[in-house]
């Protein structure tokens, strides 16, 4: 199954990262979401073409190390469970 999710923007309301530290919580956040879908796939009512116009997903609570790396997980697994099985 080949899966192709576009992103166009995502925002993170609350929350003010570094612009030098976006690109680490990027390839965090697209790494991750990689790793999930691959272990869990996504939901059936979404395995068809499907365009979601937004997604909202469970509020996370982020640490206050300020870590992209850490931050780029935490919301692909939020993304994940919106999307995912």
């Amino acid at each position: 199954m080949k899966i192709n999710i576009q992103i166009d923007r995502l925002v993170l309301d609350g929350f003010d990262l570094a612009r030098n530290q976006r690109g680490l919580m990027q390839a965090a956040f697209e790494s991750e979401l990689s790793r999930l879908l691959v272990r869990d796939g996504l939901s059936n009512e979404l395995a068809s073409d499907v365009r979601l116009p937004s997604l909202q997903v469970p509020t996370i609570q982020v640490d206050n190390t300020n870590n992209p790396h850490t931050l780029g997980q935490q919301v692909a697994q939020a993304v994940h469970r919106g999307i995912g099985q």
